[in-house]
């Protein structure tokens, strides 16, 4: 490999660090957990308490997901060594398909390796140079690169401003676009702030208007039976993603959820989905699993809140002391 180029890489390694931006791997060396053993500089710690996961309501570690994936692995198999059109489906990837759609009241849903790969392979077979997409200021990475793989038209609104994002439709409208898609997440990640589905809902309608949510921050504790900011706001949207990473047992996987024609259509044209592996037995199993568990997971979802306030009540108690 060239000098220069190498060279050209290390100065931009130090500019990130100079930046304090440079990101060091956690060790961990326990499964994951509200407390975890980790491994820092050579050195172990016990019981350290852990505030980075997303493992909302403690599934991560569950006795129920691993015995459901242990299952799987001894009736399944460890791998498909397969993309799904192939010889990767199972039955039991069409079960947690069919689960996630009744789940999520939509009438189908279709599978992803990520969400990552759901948003990314989501925009590009269903809007195409003619239409446009009409995207939150504060949206995830995954939708902003979905988006850029796709050859709709750009416009992008400022983050949950209803004024901004009605004068930003009749914008795309007023220029021609055929159709419209408004996409954001449903909780915002980086400072828990709510999307404002009953105005984007209500704006949709008036401008004829799809709307896409991303509710990987939302999905198993939002909402009745935790089935995210839609049923949280009473509302309905046309296109959900989602991920198996967070709430529902922390792993891996993603999904796009909503009309059949919708779907129908990914299966057959989202590059995600085509050129990777379906996703293991024991995984989509242990998905299965969570989606049991956090339907009736009343008491799971009351913890969550209870501890959050509890944390916002410490924080502020501290802030007042100080």
């Amino acid at each position: 490999m060239q000098n220069s180029f190498l060279d050209h890489i290390q100065a931009e390694l130090a500019e990130i660090d100079a930046a304090g931006l440079y990101k060091h791997e956690r060790l961990i060396a326990s499964p994951q957990g509200a407390r975890i053993d980790v491994s820092h500089s050579g050195k172990a710690q016990s019981g350290v308490i852990n505030l980075c996961a997303n493992n909302y309501l403690g599934l991560a570690n569950h006795p129920k997901l691993i015995q459901a994936a242990t299952s799987a692995l001894s009736d399944h198999g460890y791998g498909l060594a397969s993309v799904r059109f192939s010889c990767g489906t199972q039955t039991l990837h069409r079960k947690l398909e069919h689960r996630l759609a009744e789940y999520l009241h939509m009438d189908d849903a279709i599978l992803f390796a990520a969400c990552f790969d759901a948003n990314g392979g989501l925009f590009e077979p269903l809007l195409g140079a003619e239409d446009a997409i009409i995207s939150d200021a504060l949206n995830h990475a995954s939708i902003i690169d979905g988006i850029r793989l796709c050859k709709a038209r750009r416009y992008r609104y400022r983050s949950n401003d209803m004024e901004d994002l009605s004068a930003t439709l009749k914008q795309a409208r007023d220029e021609g676009a055929r159709h419209l898609m408004v996409a954001t997440d449903g909780v915002f990640s980086m400072d828990g702030t709510l999307a404002n589905l009953p105005a984007i809902t209500a704006l949709a309608e008036e401008f004829g208007a799809i709307v896409m949510v991303d509710d990987c921050h939302a999905t198993g504790f939002m909402g009745p039976n935790g089935a995210g900011t839609p049923a949280h706001f009473g509302v309905s949207v046309d296109i959900l993603t989602g991920t198996l990473g967070k709430a529902l047992g922390g792993a891996m996987g993603g999904y796009v959820a909503g009309p059949q024609a919708v779907i129908d259509l990914l299966r057959q044209r989202a590059r995600p989905y085509l050129f990777s592996n379906s996703l293991p037995p024991s995984i989509v199993a242990a998905g299965l699993a969570a989606l049991d568990l956090v339907e009736d997971g009343d008491g799971l979802r009351a913890q969550l809140f209870q501890h959050a306030a509890y944390w916002r009540s410490g924080l502020a108690e501290i802030g007042r002391a100080s």
